[in-house]
């Protein structure tokens, strides 16, 4: 199985994240998430794939989203809308992502990469 992974260097649950693959052993390919933001076709992949509303897949304790007020305008936004902010700025999107192409996981709890992704 090889897993896409969307992170951000500095954020400490990615680096948890990372690490917990590494123990497991699984192979990755790690994405910079700011660097190299998904696309609106590649979101919407992904909020299909993981069974989320588009609104999980915002960081909501980034700074970001405080600056722009985000809180407020996701109250009424389509998923469209969601979805191009997301792929406006990638300092917007909750992370880590992990994707094999078939599932998503989004953020990292132990127990949840153990259910998706352990072997």
């Amino acid at each position: 199985m090889s897993v896409t992974f969307y992170w951000y260097p500095k954020c400490g649950t990615c680096k948890k994240a990372k690490q917990w693959l590494d123990e497991q052993g699984i192979n990755y390919t790690s994405i910079h998430i700011v660097e190299e933001t998904p696309n609106s076709n590649e979101l919407e992949k992904l909020i299909q794939q993981s069974d989320q509303p588009a609104r999980k897949f915002f960081n909501t304790s980034g700074k970001k989203y405080r600056e722009l007020n985000m809180k407020e305008k996701l109250k009424d936004a389509t998923q469209e809308e969601m979805i191009e902010w997301l792929a406006s700025d990638g300092m917007l999107i909750k992370r880590p992502i992990a994707t094999d192409g078939n599932k998503v996981t989004v953020g990292f709890k132990p127990e949840i990469y153990q259910e998706v992704w352990g072997q």
